[in-house]
């Protein structure tokens, strides 16, 4: 997690702040969207889904983005962005299930009734999302965070776990000062 040491300057309190999830997956984009616009407004924020300020084609150039943030007066930006999606492999050695190995004699009786259980290849799905807090206005970056989940059996589900934890930080953090938590 870092923090901009300017963030102490800014707060959201009765301004309109966006939420935003960049992601190639409307489903997810507006799901997740939307997950944080629950939160953020149950938080006292007045917020609104990117995805109703523009369309998604706007949204992937700056210049046309940065018209429609201004035209909807908005001062904060919480986006979301899955970075990662990669598979990992481990391997679990193999277990002798005595251990005596020590004496010649300790290891002969051992050697003819020992049990050997062969390691095994686990593979594991883990997906990476970073999250980060915007001003608009100043143009600047004011808080950012990486989460990481090891086979999250729903997607969607993990990115509303993990709006509710940014939104939660967003209060922790200072930038929702005055509103209740």
């Amino acid at each position: 997690m870092w923090k901009s040491p300017d963030a102490a300057s800014v707060t959201f309190a009765g301004k309109k702040v966006a939420a935003l999830v960049i992601t190639q997956d409307d489903s997810l984009r507006v799901s997740g969207e939307e997950a944080l616009v629950r939160e953020l407004t149950a938080r006292g924020l007045q917020s609104v889904a990117t995805y109703r300020i523009a369309p998604k084609e706007e949204l992937k150039n700056p210049d046309h983005a940065r018209g429609r943030f201004e035209k909807a007066s908005v001062e904060g930006v919480v986006a979301m962005r899955p970075v990662s999606k990669d598979k990992r492999t481990t391997y679990n050695p193999g277990i002798w299930m005595n251990p005596y190995y020590s004496t010649f004699w300790g290891y002969y009786g051992y050697g003819w009734g020992s049990l050997y259980i062969p390691g095994s290849y686990e593979q594991d799905t883990i997906v990476v999302v970073e999250t980060t807090i915007y001003s608009v206005p100043r143009d600047k970056l004011l808080w950012a965070a990486v989460s990481e989940t090891k086979n999250p059996k729903d997607l969607q589900r993990f990115v509303q776990d993990l709006v509710k934890e940014s939104v939660k930080a967003l209060h922790e953090q200072g930038l929702a000062r005055n509103l209740p938590k």
